[in-house]
This record gives C-alpha cells, sequence and structure tokens, in this order.
C-alpha cells in the first residue's frame, strides 16, 4: 500500500512499493567514474542565467551549464534468453541518447532496446492514475482522523469521491491519502530499461556509459600578495582549487573523477542554467594524498584525481588543484586607458567629436610568468583568481580584488586586473583636428595628464587606440611609444609622487 501524507502542499511518502532493478553481486564492488566537461563561466553563476528542467520528472529542477560522462561497472543477475532489467540511480538529467550497455562478462550478451523511464512518483500523478479507482482519503476531525473511501472521480481543485451507496462527495481538505499498490508507469527514480537478450544465465559484470547534464567544474585560485621595496613590484603565493557543482539528480559515491581543461565543441546548444548551491563539502586537509595528475589529452588537458570522492546530488565541492607556490615574482601594472573606442575601418571617423570623452580612472593589474622556475609551469584551467594582501598591523590578508583567466597555458603570462587606482588619475583631451576629405587626410593631436597624490612616484602605462583609419603615422611625440598591434601604441610615463606628467603626440591618418 502507498500512503501519502499532506502537509500544506508539500507531499512524502510514508510507504512505497519497490521498483525491480538489477541485482548486484558480491563478488565485485560497483565502480563509478565520472569525467566532468565545463561550460561554465568561472565563478558564482549569476541568478539571470536559472532555466528549469522541463520532461524529465523533477519538480524544481536546475540545471547547471556544464555536463559529465558517466561511467559505472555493476555486477548483476541475468536470466538466461530475453529478458528486462531495470537499472536505477541514474542522473535525472541524462541525455538518453548517449546511454550505452555492455557486458564485460560475455561480449555475446545483446541490448535488443532500452528506454529511459522519468514519469517520476507524485500525488498528483497518482491521483490522474487513480481516476475511477478506489481510493481511502483520511481528514481531521477535531483531535480524531476520520477515513472517507470511494471511487476516484476527480483530483481538480480538491477531491471527488463517490461512495458505495452512490453518494457524491467533495473534500477540499484531508491529511493522507491511501493508494492500494503503485499503479504501472510510474517509477520512485529514474530508471533506465533494458530488453536484453543473454545466451547464458547467471551473473555478468556490466558497464553503463552516459552523458548527463547538470555538472560543472571551474578553477579558483587565491593569490596573496605582498609589495615590494619597489612600489611596481612583488611577490605572490598562489594556491589553486577546483570547484565542482553537482544539480544532475544523481549521487555518485566513492568515484574516481577526472576533468577535463578545453574547449570541448559539442553539436547541440548548451544549456545555460544552474540551481543554487544547497550544500557545500570541503575535502578536509588531512586527505592531502595522491592529488590531481595533470597530462595532455589530445587538445586538451586531463585532470586526474588520485583518489575517490563522493559527488553529492545538490552540492558544490571543493578539492585542491595543485599544491601552493610561493614567492611568484610580479609586475604591478598601473594602465590608463583614456578613450576606450571600437574600430571599425570600412570607412574613415572624420567626426571630430568620436572618442573625445575622457575616462579618468588609472586601472591597476598583477602580471606574473606561469613558468617552472617560479614554482609554476602547469596549465592554468580557466577560472577566478582572488587576491588578497597581507595587513602588516595584524598579518591579516585583506581583500584587493578578484578577475577571471581563460585556459592558460605554461610559459605565458597572467595579468589580473584589481580595480582602479585611488590616488592616480588621468585626463584625456583633443587639442588639435584637421581633415582634408579631398586629399584624404586626417590630423589629429591628443594631450594626456597623468596626476599622482601617493607619497612615492609611481610607472604608468599609457595606451592609446588608433581607431580612426587603418593607415597613420606618429607625426610627433613627447615621450617614447611602442606599438602593441595595428591600431594600440603604449607610452611607458614616470609621474613623481605629488606631480603631474603630460604625454602629447599628433597622428595623420590617410585612406
Amino acid at each position: 500500500m502507498v500512503i501519502f501524507a499532506s502537509f500544506g502542499r508539500h507531499f512524502r511518502i510514508m510507504a512505497a512499493a519497490c521498483v525491480v532493478t538489477c541485482t548486484a553481486g558480491a563478488a565485485e564492488r560497483d565502480e563509478t567514474a565520472i569525467t566532468i566537461y565545463s561550460s561554465a563561466l568561472p565563478g558564482a553563476i549569476p541568478a539571470e542565467m536559472y532555466r528549469p528542467v522541463v520532461g524529465r520528472g523533477v519538480p524544481n529542477a536546475m540545471e547547471v551549464p556544464g555536463y559529465a560522462l558517466v561511467r559505472q561497472d555493476r555486477s548483476m543477475q541475468l536470466a538466461a534468453g530475453r529478458s528486462t532489467v531495470r537499472f536505477t540511480d541514474v542522473a535525472a538529467l541524462i541525455d538518453p541518447t548517449t546511454v550505452t550497455f555492455s557486458s564485460l562478462t560475455d561480449p555475446h550478451t545483446r541490448v535488443l532496446g532500452q528506454n529511459f523511464q522519468f514519469d517520476l512518483v507524485s500525488t498528483e500523478k497518482l491521483l490522474l492514475k487513480y481516476i475511477d479507482r478506489p481510493i481511502t482519503v483520511e481528514r481531521a476531525a477535531g483531535q480524531q482522523a476520520v477515513t472517507v473511501s470511494g471511487t476516484l472521480l476527480s483530483s481538480a481543485n480538491g477531491i471527488v469521491l463517490k461512495a458505495n451507496d452512490g453518494t457524491i462527495q467533495a473534500l477540499n481538505g484531508y491529511s493522507a491519502i491511501r493508494f492500494p499498490e503503485l499503479p504501472g508507469g510510474l517509477d520512485t527514480k529514474p530508471t533506465l530499461v533494458w530488453d536484453l537478450d543473454a545466451p547464458r544465465g547467471g551473473q555478468q559484470r556490466a558497464r553503463i556509459t552516459y552523458q548527463t547534464a547538470g555538472v560543472t567544474w571551474w578553477a579558483d585560485y587565491n593569490l596573496i600578495f605582498n609589495e615590494g621595496k619597489d612600489a611596481n613590484s612583488g611577490l605572490l603565493d598562489l594556491s589553486a582549487w577546483v570547484s565542482i557543482i553537482n544539480e544532475s539528480g544523481a549521487t555518485y559515491p566513492d568515484a574516481r573523477l577526472k576533468l577535463i581543461a578545453g574547449d570541448v565543441h559539442r553539436a547541440q546548444n548548451q544549456p545555460a542554467a544552474v540551481a543554487g548551491m544547497r550544500k557545500f563539502d570541503a575535502v578536509a586537509a588531512a586527505d592531502v594524498a595522491q592529488g590531481f595528475q595533470e597530462k595532455s589529452f589530445f587538445e586538451f588537458h586531463l585532470y586526474t584525481l588520485g583518489r575517490r570522492t563522493t559527488l553529492p546530488d545538490n552540492s558544490t565541492q571543493q578539492l585542491e588543484l595543485f599544491e601552493e607556490a610561493k614567492q611568484i615574482p610580479v609586475r604591478k601594472i598601473l594602465l590608463y586607458y583614456g578613450a576606450q573606442a571600437s574600430y571599425s575601418y570600412a570607412n574613415p571617423i572624420t567626426d571630430r567629436n568620436m572618442g573625445t570623452v575622457s575616462n579618468k580612472k588609472v586601472d591597476v593589474y598583477l602580471e606574473f610568468r606561469n613558468d617552472k622556475q617560479h614554482g609554476l609551469g602547469l596549465p592554468l584551467p580557466a577560472g577566478r583568481i582572488r587576491v588578497s594582501k597581507l595587513d602588516a598591523v595584524d598579518g591579516a590578508p585583506e581583500f584587493i580584488g578578484e578577475d577571471q583567466i581563460d585556459h592558460t597555458p605554461k610559459d605565458e603570462n597572467v595579468r589580473v586586473k584589481l580595480g582602479s587606482a585611488f590616488d592616480v588619475v588621468g585626463e584625456r583631451h583633443q587639442v588639435d583636428f584637421t581633415v582634408d576629405s579631398k586629399a584624404r587626410v586626417l590630423e589629429e593631436e591628443i594631450e594626456i595628464k597623468l596626476r599622482n597624490h601617493k607619497e612615492q612616484p609611481v610607472e604608468v602605462l599609457v595606451k592609446e587606440s588608433l581607431y580612426r583609419g587603418a593607415t597613420w603615422k606618429i607625426l610627433s611625440n613627447s615621450q617614447n611609444f611602442s606599438k602593441d598591434d595595428a591600431h594600440s601604441i603604449h607610452f611607458p610615463v614616470s609621474v613623481a609622487k605629488d606631480g603631474e606628467s603630460v604625454v602629447r603626440y599628433r597622428v595623420r591618418y590617410t585612406w
């Protein structure tokens, strides 16, 4: 008998019929392996990307942008000839088209057909299944419970019963409903069902693989910045962690875990949705043995955890990616980008007011090299970088900014934006502008002022975008510059304490 108790709008199963499943053998333990492919942006996923899972029998479920390949090895008892096997404890967000079943014991065992059943039991679905069938309803009458039995005629806006004497009774409130049995077509868990043909009966070792949505990962990097004697340099301590979100509708106990870093293409559109993080599982500090091992894998990178781990459903878990790297040399960069213009070289930009609005903020970056000489030299997966600085008074780390990085190979530079400088400001002005449309010549003169209100001198890198045309030439310049690319130049500028420096240049465009 199945009994559902009502508490407001929430329901609780008090007793349920068993689902017929495959029988696990005692000879070999079940094995679970999961490889997670991430398509999530690093860090917290914004609420506007939430999207409910539709048509999977999982009420109020949300899926995160990412997916995983799950492999499970199980021992099961099969009958000789044709039989039906039900396989539970699979992810609710499984992609049924990716399911494979193979017998490791007898390769002649064949799959004749398979389906995924996700019509899960609920009060509403049970009531629909029991239309024109007898049920028993319990109601509270003062301090006592009164039972009413009859044939269910309707479950819309309450329950309508036809009693044995033919009378009709409408019930708007009840404390519990008793159903004689769990009707066919409903399951308590998402279930894979196979139609198998086995040449011999007995215990076999089977391997099941499938892809599921609702699982994602990214890297989280924590940096401690220590300022050097030179205001433009310092040292970093870097630790790296993997954050894993499992919202797939299944728990993966004692699993072998692999992570793929890289942009793996998939033909179908990726879901852009996420659920809230319901539970946080941090790995115990004492469990540091057998961490992640990295290796190249095709054109990507594969990180394999050397120990087993459990990924509970509806959880966020953190695992150390690699040991902390200490004393990494770092360079502090103050960057002034006065006119952040876009580029369009189809036609020259002859409007003198285009790009003359000045940004006053001077941005602050830290830059370090990902090389073995300084304790790194590892492929760094895309992730979020948080930077703190130790307060000299009490030695406590204080947060000073965060950024995101893309997948970064070894021996490449990593640049982290921390924010804008408080005491260093910039100003950009157009001081002259001429254009001769017939001769196809345009000249522009720009002046940039940098003011430093700090107690020590600073170095500022001034970035200028030459956006008005594809062909340009610097006619005059107050400081030396370097050409960054086809449309950008940089001026390194020293600014004395409580001082001001001026950069001035004239550029000619032709077309």
